[in-house]
């Protein structure tokens, strides 16, 4: 075999070698709508189309606001039957009192776009656009702050309403390796391995040491201590029925044991209560999933797990009324 022959057939074989390489990690890899997310304290996915198809959640009629409805009319996207994926970034902001109020957000979402319409649609409510990468920023204002919106390809859009560009710089700059499978924010490189497999929704986060500055998020108006350094990793997957799974990874056991404690003690006491409280009373989803829910703690981790009813999860699914105010703007 000649020399230049036996390196064409290396080089073939060591490109067919990353190509294998690279779909296999692609496999295991977060979803390319969270890969673009820019770095944040927390990020949530949603993978709408098995639940779409578990729940038939856009089959059902429901009246829909008058912005919202004006931008169904002038883009054709329609949540319930066009969107199929969504992540979203939650960055914290200095005051709570500012006009983004506690959290900013941004997007990135993937489903059946009509890319001329709504660019069209974009352009008559925008107040200015700027050119970034090839692809136009809409700036749009809504609320008291500005909503920022591109179109990336075909079939995905990121929006935000966090103060500056600098987001959707971001997304629009990891877009262009978007087909590394390593590419994405240090929250996702750090947490996503350890989200559950075959999750349809999940939610990672860290509590930063200002994160919860009065003792914790409050739950019904009880108020969970969660530590400072602490990660929660959340998610949905399809079993039979959907199930809820909340890790909460605490910096050491007491942390763990003072949260599970806490609603170990609240569920003793919302199912004593279930059938005089208003809340649980007139919602049999509600009442099924407290029933359903239990806790447990192991060293530093405690793991809460639910069963949700399926009209919880239709609700959960449902559209917004409007894409991140933009449909709000007049």
């Amino acid at each position: 075999m000649r020399r230049s022959t036996r390196t064409t057939l290396v080089i073939a074989a060591v490109v067919v070698l990353v190509i294998v390489l690279l779909v296999i990690l692609r496999e295991k890899a977060p979803p390319e709508v969270a890969r673009l997310l820019p770095e944040s304290d927390a990020i949530l996915y949603l993978n709408l189309k098995p639940i779409r198809e578990a729940t038939h959640y856009d089959r059902t009629q429901t009246p829909h606001d008058p912005a919202y409805q004006r931008f169904i009319d002038a883009t054709g996207f329609v949540f319930e039957r066009d969107l199929n994926e969504a992540a979203f970034a939650l960055n914290r902001m200095p005051s709570p009192n500012g006009p983004n109020g506690a959290y900013a957000y941004t997007e990135v979402f993937s489903g059946r776009f009509d890319g001329k319409r709504v660019a069209a649609y974009l352009k008559g409510i925008s107040t200015s656009q700027e050119v970034y990468q090839g692809h136009t920023i809409f700036s749009v204002p809504s609320e008291g702050r500005t909503v920022r919106v591109a179109m990336l390809s075909y079939d995905m859009v990121a929006v935000s309403n966090a103060p500056t560009p600098e987001q959707l710089h971001s997304i629009l700059d990891r877009y262009r390796t978007a087909a590394l499978p390593f590419a994405g924010s240090s929250l996702l490189s750090d947490v996503y391995g350890k989200v559950p497999a075959f999750s349809l929704a999940w939610a990672i986060g860290r509590a930063g040491p200002d994160t919860w500055k009065h003792g914790g998020p409050k739950v019904l108006g009880v108020r969970i201590p969660i530590a400072a350094d602490t990660t929660l990793i959340g998610s949905v997957r399809w079993l039979g029925s959907a199930r809820l799974r909340i890790e909460e990874l605490a910096p050491d056991a007491a942390s763990a044991e003072a949260s599970t404690s806490t609603i170990t003690a609240f569920l003793m006491l919302a199912k004593g209560a279930e059938n005089v409280l208003p809340l649980f009373a007139t919602n049999s989803d509600l009442k099924e999933l407290l029933n359903s829910t239990k806790i447990d703690q192991k060293g530093s981790q405690a793991i809460l797990t639910a069963t949700l009813p399926d009209g919880l999860l239709k609700e959960l699914a449902a559209a917004p009324d409007k894409l991140s105010g933009t449909s709000a703007a007049k």
